[in-house]
């Protein structure tokens, strides 16, 4: 049967929640990404992260012990300054709100930079956790003026080994507020960052590889391209059952080790070993369970919803054992009883399903 890999030629990987978690790696993430580039698959990393250099990304993939070089890397940073290229004449001074690192693509393009308001034609802003208010101010005072504004992102939080923190659309939000404009977006969920990594992968099937609905896989479905959510980062099976149309992935899987499997088996659909009944307006879970457990069972719900309801929250329950540790497993605990301590809200989907498959 044809895999993921046999059906796409290159891998747009997000890496936040993807790949690592902070300084760790998800597990199996490292081992599926290197037989993957084995096998010829070309490898693209995607990150909407603005405050590190490629250099610097590139170095702490290779450290965790994926197969990764600068060229492998692409930022929101540098599609940001791509942006500001196309449209501001050479030299063209740029305020900078961000990281040295954003400055030095916007001078990598040709446009200069400058800290003053008063001599700004465009304003690019970009994630740095030393942010402050004068530079949001000096910003918002050339936004007034009429200078162009590219965001490198507009993502709310930024996942950390402490939880969610502020990230770059937090600030831009501030300015936003401030400046009473609207920015140009150079990352996810904005095609350009993802158009710009087909172009330099050269695929001609491309599938985008994310943890989080509302950046990678409505990314990559805003680009055309194919998506594969895997399930051990930000969004999960609550988010994914109820996701609108502009964010529903085209494949699901628990973690990366799917890379290899049939691709037909990730897709959402009816999937052996678990029944999907409509009752009112809510779902009814039900079967023997199969060989992907929970994953199988979050597939055929999603098949189920999307095509009944068109999305949104819904209540599932479960008739039988099987179905209610699957729900279990997947955060959605059935209003019918639940024999499985876990409630999904502090490991992930793939953990869950790694716990089962060591007690059995």
């Amino acid at each position: 049967m044809i895999s993921v890999l046999d059906r796409h030629d290159a891998l747009l990987f997000d890496l936040d929640g993807t790949l690592y978690r902070g300084r760790q790696a998800v597990p199996r993430a490292v081992e599926a990404v290197t037989e993957a580039a084995g096998l010829g698959a070309r490898t693209v990393y995607v990150t909407n992260n603005a405050s590190r250099r490629p250099s610097e990304v590139a170095a702490h993939l290779a450290e965790l012990g994926f197969p990764a070089t600068e060229p492998d890397v692409l930022t929101s940073s540098q599609a940001a300054a791509a942006m500001l290229a196309e449209q501001m004449e050479p030299g063209s001074p740029v305020l900078v709100v961000g990281t040295d690192a954003l400055a030095e693509e916007i001078i990598k393009v040709g446009l200069s930079i400058t800290e003053r308001a008063d001599e700004a034609v465009a304003v690019v802003q970009g994630h740095s956790p030393d942010t402050g208010w004068r530079v949001l101010a000096e910003a918002t005072v050339a936004l007034r003026a009429g200078a162009v504004w590219v965001a490198c992102n507009i993502d709310a939080t930024l996942p950390t080994e402490r939880g969610p923190l502020p990230g770059n659309g937090s600030m831009v939000a501030a300015v936003r507020l401030a400046s009473g404009r609207v920015p140009q977006v150079a990352g996810k969920p904005a095609a350009r960052l993802l158009e710009q990594a087909v172009k330099r992968s050269g695929a001609q099937r491309p599938l985008v590889v994310g943890d989080r609905l509302d950046t990678d896989i409505e990314g990559g479905r805003a680009a055309g391209l194919a998506t594969l959510l895997v399930l051990t980062g930000v969004s999960g099976a609550a988010d994914v059952l109820a996701a609108a149309p502009a964010q529903r992935p085209d494949h699901i899987a628990a973690d990366l080790s799917a890379l290899t499997r049939p691709i037909v088996e990730l897709t959402p659909g009816p999937r052996p070993g678990w029944q999907v009944e409509r009752a009112g307006a809510d779902l009814v879970l039900s079967g023997a369970g199969s060989t992907d457990g929970a994953v199988d069972a979050l597939r055929a719900l999603c098949a189920a919803h999307w095509a009944d309801d068109g999305g949104g929250p819904v209540q599932v329950h479960a008739e039988g054992s099987a179905a209610t540790r699957a729900l279990a497993a997947l955060g959605l605990p059935s209003a019918r009883g639940s024999d499985d301590a876990t409630n999904g809200a502090s490991v992930t989907v793939a953990e869950v399903e790694a716990a089962r498959g060591a007690r059995r």
